[in-house]
């Protein structure tokens, strides 16, 4: 059995905007209907959890101006954290996670309100840990340019401790709740953290009480080396966008290896690869579902270059599309993303057209043709499963949801049923 997930790539965001099948696209915005439906179809269907991407900045790097951040919506982002007590309050199993920017917000911040929320949500919260990556995202939050790339991973790495203490100032028989004694209680059981870094300091303890999972799960999506060592030391769950079956097993034997330096079991990690299946009653229409995808791309290259932009703090408009791919080694960004992005074409026309970020395994045909693809690889790879990472409308996730899951369950491949009440139970359950 594997694990499925689905990757929200603009968060509580808006999703094809004015599209054939994006639904109620004006009243959908910013609002929480669309997000609960998806909850309670993807807990239908046996998923682990359901990941909500963030950023904090508006992008006008591509041509100096807002103009490719806002003409479809692509790049507007609501806070993703007020959203999960709603999620949770329509469902009863299924993992929610948001993301938080270590660079940026303050742990006892984090440690607090990740805390209320494990208690909100019955234990079934987590969050998806990032450094950031644009110059802008930083202005935004006081400094004149963002933190060198491997530096941020330093400071991640001791903003979790930082957070992991103020969670444990709490011991785990603290709370008594005798109500023959009136003893809500022990104190002898409180501490202070009294942690001290380099980067951070707190004296705690938290003012709340733990969740039900005391650590809410920690879900990390870092593809350099820093990243990876980062997530190898603190992730209960890890995204991987890289390509192709022996691609996938290298990445899970090589985040193997980085837990074991660091003193973990690797099952206690939980590798999902990207994928985004094309999905219809025939191949042959899905072969050509998947051309018209491609003809779809060829025609929105300037969004793709905003994209990348916005990616590396660095304006793509000023290159020349048929011109080799330019130099970023020494960008600030998402250094993965680009190194991808460089190997996927000699020229940027061709980077740009090859690029598969969303798909670690070419997946196209019926439900049932997808599921034995998905087994076939899993079994080749030896990860943990999948993320789904499609555009968010109702029509992807009914076919997710309504037409892949129940392939896959009746293979055995994903479960039936819940059998733990918290996240992280569930995904260390295999």
């Amino acid at each position: 059995m594997f694990h499925m997930g689905w990757f929200l790539g603009t968060g509580f965001g808006v999703y094809n905007w004015n599209g054939q099948w994006s639904g109620n696209a004006g009243s959908d915005v910013g609002r929480p209907g669309l997000f609960v439906d998806m909850a309670v179809s993807l807990e239908r269907a046996g998923f682990d959890y359901m990941m909500l991407e963030d950023s904090s900045v508006l992008p006008n790097i591509y041509k100096g101006t807002f103009e490719s951040s806002v003409h479809d919506g692509g790049t507007i982002r609501f806070d993703p954290v007020p959203l999960v007590p709603l999620l949770a309050a329509a469902t009863r199993h299924i993992g929610i996670i948001a993301t938080v920017a270590t660079t940026f917000y303050p742990p006892f911040l984090a440690a607090r309100l990740f805390s209320t929320l494990d208690n909100i949500t019955e234990g079934r919260v987590g969050l998806n840990l990032v450094t950031a990556s644009p110059h802008q995202a930083a202005q935004n939050y006081g400094l004149d340019q963002h933190v060198e790339h491997d530096e941020r991973y330093l400071m991640a790495d001791e903003w979790v401790r930082c957070v992991k203490s103020l969670w444990d100032s709490w011991e785990p028989d603290a709370v008594v709740l005798d109500e023959h004694k009136g003893l809500f209680a022990d104190h002898t059981k409180i501490h202070t953290a009294d942690f001290e870094g380099r980067w951070f300091r707190s004296r705690g303890p938290l003012n709340t009480v733990p969740g039900p999972q005391r650590h809410p799960v920690i879900c990390q999506a870092g593809g350099s080396p820093a990243g990876r060592d980062f997530g190898a030391a603190h992730a209960d769950t890890i995204i991987a966008a890289v390509r192709g079956a022996a691609e996938m097993k290298a990445y899970r034997d090589d985040i193997s290896a980085r837990m074991i330096a660091a003193g973990r079991d690797p099952s206690e990690a939980k590798v999902l690869f990207l994928i985004a299946p094309v999905l219809a009653d025939t191949k042959e229409e899905a072969l050509a579902k998947q051309a018209r995808q491609q003809r779809a791309k060829e025609e929105n290259i300037e969004a793709i270059l905003a994209g990348m932009s916005y990616f590396t703090s660095t304006d793509f408009s000023r290159y020349d599309l048929d011109e080799p791919f330019p130099d970023l080694s020494g960008n600030n960004g998402h250094r993965s993303t680009m190194n991808d992005y460089q190997r996927s074409g000699t020229t940027l026309r061709e980077a740009i057209m090859n690029h598969t970020v969303q798909e670690s395994v070419e997946l196209v045909g019926t439900p049932d043709e997808v599921a034995g693809r998905m087994d076939e690889y899993m079994v080749e790879a030896g990860g943990d499963g999948y993320l789904v990472a499609m555009p968010v409308t109702r029509k992807n996730i009914t076919e997710i949801a309504d037409g892949l899951a129940p392939e896959l369950r009746k293979r055995g491949l994903i479960r039936s049923e819940y059998e733990h009440p918290t996240f992280r139970q569930n995904l260390l359950a295999y």
